[in-house]
């Protein structure tokens, strides 16, 4: 285990609002959606942090969409702490989720492609994936013109 995986906690109450914080710097530069404080709250359980200073440095949550498909969602490193291995870290974590809930595939819809095939996601057709994942996409302002590229990874799943 290498030093940004011991860091990685599932997130509690007390990170909501870096949480947001964190999310919405990127949202307001067009880079990922943006989230309500009140959409963190309810997704919480979802969230794995890393944390420096106890302040929250990384996030990205996992959403469970149907039996055999998840998302990573609201992935975000600050700006500061990128380089260290905290995204890939963080991703890892929520594949390591997946895998012991015992679901098929996660998919991730993204600006950062080639960050996600560096470790391991392969690129796919928006259009391949079930309609049930769209279900946030009318709140995005470039709906739906989006210009995200969709990136998968296939685990290796016990029945």
């Amino acid at each position: 285990m290498n030093s940004s995986n011991s860091l990685i906690t599932k997130a509690t109450i007390k990170d909501a609002k870096d949480i947001h914080k964190l999310i919405n710097e990127f949202a307001d530069k067009g880079r990922m959606l943006a989230r309500s404080l009140a959409d963190v709250y309810e997704n919480l359980r979802d969230y794995f942090v890393i944390k420096e200073d106890d302040e929250v440095v990384a996030c990205a949550a996992l959403h469970i969409c149907w039996a055999d498909l998840a998302e990573v969602k609201s992935l975000a490193v600050s700006k500061l702490h990128q380089q260290k291995g905290y995204g890939r870290a963080i991703v890892q974590a929520c594949l390591e989720d997946a895998k012991n809930l015992h679901i098929a595939r996660v998919f991730a819809l993204t600006y950062e492609g080639q960050f996600f095939t560096a470790i391991g996601f392969k690129e796919l057709e928006k259009r391949e994936l079930p309609h049930k994942v769209w279900g946030e996409c009318y709140r995005c302002p470039k709906f739906p013109d989006c210009d995200e590229i969709a990136v998968v990874y296939d685990l290796p799943v016990e029945n």
